[in-house]
């Protein structure tokens, strides 16, 4: 089956379970403080919209295990748009499909969409060896246009954070084994993206007075982090942000909207 043949197959359609205790726990694994009492007491509980995205796991790993690309794959963006507040606990019914696959000549883009009542969101995931199929290319990336300074803050993770994260989901070795990450270059393991993503969000959050009222959110994954680093991150009114980490980009592309 080549690269796009997969564009529009169905994965299926999965419920999926969580506790209060689970939310918590993702909410310190982003880097939610002590005293967020709305992210970590259950009395409080609001529960953080990116969360969903670690529900939603299964699909890209299925069409991993299915064989469409191999442990080169990387994940390119994410997108989350949300429709309405997860609940405290319980289950969500999430469809998940394929969207478009574009042909990059050395490398394809399989689009990964998950769809339920609380959220949508769309992985990117950049699949070397598997293109030069015939398909169309899809959009390029566009240049940002020239902006003025924006207001700038810090986002600091820590040293036990990529360890923490993959108790919520995301457990690929390149996240706690050494020789593992030293097999893509990295030395340390490094940051899973969607935790560098999500704790974009906590940042700009308390900049905004916004807390879990999230409405829409994306990023490309455009450089590591090490569990540890202090990011610089920079934001605009409009809701676009990067992240970056000695001056080059971890996170481009960004946008968090609030309500």
């Amino acid at each position: 089956m080549i690269a796009g043949d997969w564009a529009g197959q169905l994965l299926g359609e999965r419920t999926v379970g969580y506790t209060e205790n689970d939310a918590i726990l993702y909410a310190l694994s982003v880097g939610a403080r002590a005293d967020d009492l709305d992210l970590v007491f259950e009395d409080r509980l609001r529960v953080l919209p990116s969360f969903g995205l670690t529900l939603s796991q299964w699909a890209p790993d299925m069409l991993a295990d299915a064989g469409a690309f191999d442990n080169t794959a990387v994940h390119g963006a994410q997108t989350l748009e949300v429709h309405r507040a997860l609940p405290r606990s319980g289950e969500l019914t999430l469809s998940a499909r394929v969207g478009n696959v574009w042909d990059k000549g050395a490398a394809a883009i399989f689009e990964v969409i998950v769809e339920c009542d609380e959220f949508t969101a769309m992985w990117s995931l950049f699949a070397p060896g598997v293109g030069g199929f015939g398909g169309e290319r899809g959009p390029g990336r566009t240049v940002d246009d020239e902006r003025p300074a924006g207001t700038t803050a810090t986002l600091s993770t820590f040293p036990t954070q990529a360890a923490l994260y993959r108790l919520t989901g995301d457990m690929h070795h390149i996240h706690i084994d050494p020789e593992a990450s030293a097999r893509i270059g990295q030395p340390t393991p490094i940051l899973q993206g969607l935790c560098t993503l999500a704790a974009s969000t906590l940042v700009l959050a308390d900049e905004q007075g916004a807390s879990a009222d999230l409405t829409r959110l994306q990023g490309r994954f455009s450089g590591f982090v090490v569990p540890g680093d202090d990011l610089d991150l920079e934001y605009w009114p409009d809701g676009a942000f990067e992240v970056r980490r000695d001056g080059a980009p971890a996170i481009s592309h960004g946008v968090a909207v609030f309500s």
